[in-house]
């Protein structure tokens, strides 16, 4: 695949970690750039990485959601879980640059106005409490039982035998 940028990358890894149940909205993609790497790319890239992943047949849309076809699931499957971001989008980039396209793919067109509201929408909510739309709220401080619940009863001390 030709060429390959890290906006492709990027937008590879974040479409993975947000369609990993049920193909992710535009959204939460976003939320899920946003997660790896600070600074969001402009809505022109944005919108040209899509339509470069979905014409090599790596993003697929369904009834308006965005998930991974089956070839960028084996490009996403080889890699590491863990490590910079830096080096995940590397290594995605680097196997995206050996990816050879089985045949030609409908393109997702977005238009800016749509990447421009899920990147405003996310930049705000990145100024409120929740930080990231991705990231579940965390859950209150304390060790306070729940009604009707109570601690198992400690094992008796072993005895000696005589």
């Amino acid at each position: 695949m030709h060429p390959v940028n890290d906006v492709d990358a990027l937008l590879l890894l974040a479409t993975t970690l947000a369609a990993k149940k049920r193909p992710a909205e535009l959204l939460e993609i976003i939320a899920a750039v946003d997660l790896i790497q600070p600074e969001i790319p402009g809505e022109a890239k944005l919108g040209e990485s899509f339509a470069r992943l979905a014409t090599n047949g790596l993003i697929c849309e369904v009834e308006g959601r965005y998930t991974l076809t089956a070839d960028a699931q084996k490009i996403m499957a080889g890699q590491p879980k863990k490590g910079a971001s830096d080096e995940r989008i590397f290594r995605v980039r680097d196997d995206l640059s050996a990816y050879k396209p089985k045949g030609a793919y409908a393109p997702v067109l977005l238009t800016a106005e749509q990447l421009g509201t899920a990147i405003r929408t996310q930049r705000t909510a990145g100024e409120g409490i929740a930080k990231n739309l991705l990231v579940p709220k965390p859950k209150p401080e304390g060790d306070r039982q729940k009604p009707g619940q109570r601690q198992r009863k400690p094992m008796p001390a072993r005895r000696r035998k005589a």
